[in-house]
């Protein structure tokens, strides 16, 4: 009877087999297309489920954008795509007040941001004055022009990619940008017997429409909104918020790190990991998908000293000195 009591006590409270079903449909059409970088795949998904946003980073021909394109066909939802480039301004981002000639006033023509999913691609090849215009559509899904204020639909989720060895032509994001980004997601080269695989469905391939026409909608922006509310709804125990407290907290003691993670980190952390656990089939956070979700959400939030960047040292490198020298809660 004690181990029925248990077994049933891990058991989840809410249904998931709607949130299961449809993040194995996504993973599926994108399968169709995409070799290996599984984790790229299910750090997608995860952060739209947690509602955040991605910046993708890694050199040319990974499948950065190709990745976030094909996310967005798995959905039934409004996607959007801008090229930043050095000489794009805020308006045309964010959209403009045009002149009607016939009601004689002014009409907001909306930009591109608005949609479910924006894909931005080359993110650090705009200046600042267009980079400070995501600000607030980033943090308050809204948008205010003229003294108007508008609301952007729900889901609302921008995939950002940049390339980390190019310097000609591109611009730091500020920090304050990093920082609201959800994840930083470090995409590698695939291995050899993948690349092998690449070639082979590239070989097979006929249709000249491109990869992205293998993809077929499975999920709406309504089913997106509604699995985003039920990972809202998953548990976090009390020891489990202090253990992320205590881990961000650690970043703004440490010897090597310059500047710390923000109190968002801490909130990112929490919903991160509760998207994790939900798609590893829990309604309860557990000290894993916190571990999971760490180095990936301050990554990219953490300065390093300049000592230990001249020393070859790396943020994950750092993150994971913290991960041992913070207790797990049992």
């Amino acid at each position: 009877m004690e181990v029925n009591n248990e077994i049933s006590a891990l058991e989840p409270r809410t249904d998931l087999s709607d949130l299961h079903d449809t993040v194995g449909a996504i993973k599926a059409e994108i399968a169709k297309v995409i070799v290996g970088q599984e984790q790229m795949v299910d750090l997608l998904i995860v952060g739209m489920l947690a509602g955040g946003h991605i910046l993708i980073e890694g050199v040319p021909g990974v499948a950065k954008t190709l990745a976030a394109k094909l996310l967005a066909g798995s959905l039934d939802a409004k996607f959007s795509r801008i090229q930043f480039t050095p000489d794009l301004m805020p308006a045309d981002v964010l959209g403009t007040s045009i002149f009607n000639p016939q009601s004689k006033e002014f009409e907001y023509k909306k930009g591109p941001i608005f949609g479910n999913v924006v894909l931005i691609d080359e993110i650090n090849r705009a200046p600042a004055k267009t980079q400070s215009a995501l600000f607030e559509v980033m943090e308050e899904r809204q948008i205010t022009n003229d003294g108007v204020t508008y609301k952007l639909d729900q889901p609302f989720m921008v995939v950002a990619t940049q390339n980390p060895i190019e310097q000609e032509g591109t611009y730091r994001l500020p920090e304050a940008q990093l920082d609201r980004f959800l994840f930083k997601i470090d995409v590698k080269y695939p291995a050899l017997d993948q690349e092998v695989s690449i070639l082979q469905a590239a070989n097979r391939r006929q249709d000249l429409s491109g990869p992205e026409s293998l993809v077929r909608p499975v999920a709406t922006a309504a089913v997106i909104r509604r699995l985003q509310e039920q990972v809202r709804e998953v548990l976090a125990d009390d020891k489990l918020l202090q253990y992320i407290a205590a881990l961000v907290h650690e970043t703004r003691q440490h010897a090597s790190i310059y500047l710390g993670a923000s109190p968002r980190a801490s909130i990112a952390v929490l919903n991160c990991a509760k998207a994790v656990a939900v798609t590893n089939g829990r309604d309860f956070v557990t000290p894993d998908d916190i571990v999971y979700a760490l180095p990936h959400v301050l990554r990219h939030r953490i300065m390093l000293t300049p000592e230990r960047e001249m020393e070859g040292v790396t943020p994950d490198d750092i993150i994971g000195e913290i991960l041992k020298a913070i207790e797990v809660p049992r």
